[in-house]
């Protein structure tokens, strides 16, 4: 910032960062009642949170094939993305999922800043779309919602106070209920609602539970879970540097500031300290102190400066995404080492990834001959081996799996059983293979198995016979 400015401290210019806004001296907590934004950010974070709350309700009651299209149980450790199933057994496509979204974080994090805290974020998405507003319907905008803090309990105050915490309780319900349709389906959901809360108690403490931590998070905690809770806002601290993209006051052009005087536009900058940045935030920061811990990339300042600009012919822009350098040095975000390493590491992840889901089949098949036995000789001039097979079913239907040789005169027959594979599970079976002597021709001999499921093969599976040789 620039020192010259009538309101800059000179003596202890970053002195902001020795306390936090949202708590008094006395240690107490001082609410933040932020002023409603209007402008182009605001009504496209509205659509787009619009979007994503549909989203959240409407995924859960959409099925393919009689399943849910998203599932994320993870008491059973059942997953289903897209229609596709997925178990403890794609544990390995889990890590390389887990260390690409890492990746992406730190590179969308180093580019963009704190973006996915205030527009994707369910905490802000629900927060400022949702119980803001209703506050805003009931209580009035934020100075009315200030006075009626600080007034008496008078009949007046306290219906207005029960209406909003009524409705936050019943919206906090529902959010629960969307929470738990992602964990364990909406019929089960359908089930656990209507059925007698003795044959669901644990899904009913579950739903109590959430219902009772939403409405906690947003009628009271709100801003301090961004703050205090959220691991993501500490990893700025070693994520951005001066070329990440974030709400930036530009100094350089709104220093110093000064109230708007006819005949003085010269004596100071463009920032006419009007203080609408601030009163707009959620978090109660002013934004032309810098990037802080507390911003969320929200964007209610830019729209709430632009706002200003235009009734004092002014540019817009004054805060707007800027790096530090492209304000300091009046230049265009350009790609820097750091952000082509990501994409490299994440851009290999991704390659993996795909290509190990490409690979993946609905069912695998490991067949390996039983260590330490060899041949046995068989009534009939017939030589055997033992073998073991283990089928992991990655569908949500039960299968029934038979083999047989290929290219060569010979006979599987299963120990025990015919083999049924249950939905998502895994199961272990013996055979033998049944070759006539004459037809082995070294001690060696390699074999395919074709599989079927079903009685449809879907995969042939190369191993070997040993036998006496000719």
């Amino acid at each position: 910032m620039n020192k010259n400015s009538n309101n800059f401290k000179t003596a202890e210019p970053e002195s902001f960062r020795d306390s936090i806004n949202i708590i008094s001296k006395e240690g107490k907590r001082n609410f933040v009642y932020p002023k409603e934004p209007k402008g182009k950010f605001y009504k496209l974070r509205t659509w787009f949170s619009i979007l994503l709350i549909a989203f959240l309700i409407g995924i859960p009651f959409i099925k393919v094939s009689g399943h849910p299209l998203m599932l994320f149980n993870i008491i059973e450790r059942k997953f289903i993305m897209f229609g596709f199933g997925f178990g403890p057994h794609d544990f390995y496509l889990f890590v390389i999922a887990m260390i690409s979204f890492i990746v992406f974080i730190f590179l969308f994090t180093a580019v963009f800043g704190r973006v996915f805290c205030g527009w994707a974020c369910p905490q802000t998405v629900f927060l400022e779309i949702v119980f803001r507003r209703i506050e805003y319907l009931i209580e009035g905008d934020f100075l009315s919602q200030k006075r009626l803090h600080s007034a008496p309990w008078t009949v007046s105050k306290i219906f207005k106070k029960l209406t909003k915490w009524s409705i936050f309780a019943v919206i906090s319900v529902i959010i629960a209920n969307i929470l738990i349709s992602w964990v364990t389906g909406i019929d089960e959901l359908i089930k656990i609602i209507s059925e007698p809360i003795s044959q669901h108690t644990a899904g009913f403490i579950a739903m109590i539970s959430f219902s009772v931590g939403f409405y906690f998070i947003f009628a009271w905690f709100r801003e301090y879970a961004c703050i205090y809770i959220c691991p993501y806002g500490r990893l700025q601290g070693v994520l951005l540097d001066q070329n990440s993209i974030v709400i930036a006051y530009d100094d350089m052009r709104g220093e110093p500031r000064g109230k708007l005087k006819k005949g003085q536009e010269h004596l100071h900058g463009d920032c006419v300290n009007c203080n609408e940045c601030v009163v707009v935030c959620p978090t109660g920061i002013d934004i032309r102190n810098g990037t802080q811990l507390e911003c969320v990339n929200c964007t209610a300042c830019i729209d709430a400066c632009d706002n200003v600009m235009d009734k004092i012919s002014k540019p817009r822009g004054l805060i707007r995404f800027a790096s530090a350098n492209m304000i300091k040095n009046k230049t265009k975000f350009k790609l820097t080492t750091r952000i082509i390493g990501y994409s490299a590491v994440l851009a290999v992840l991704i390659a993996i990834f795909t290509i190990l889901l490409a690979k993946r089949q609905p069912i695998d098949v490991t067949i390996l001959r039983i260590p330490g036995l060899t041949y046995q000789e068989q009534p009939g001039n017939i030589i055997s081996n033992l073998y073991s097979v283990k089928l992991i079913n990655k569908t949500f239907d039960p299968v029934s799996i038979n083999m047989e040789l290929d290219e060569i005169d010979g006979e599987i027959k299963i120990i025990g059983n015919e083999i049924i594979l249950e939905p998502d599970a895994v199961s272990e079976a013996k055979f033998l293979i049944l070759i006539p002597k004459e037809k082995l021709k070294k001690m060696n001999t390699p074999l395919e198995i074709e599989i079927y499921k079903n009685n449809e093969k879907f995969r042939e599976y190369k191993t070997t016979f040993l036998g006496p040789g000719s």
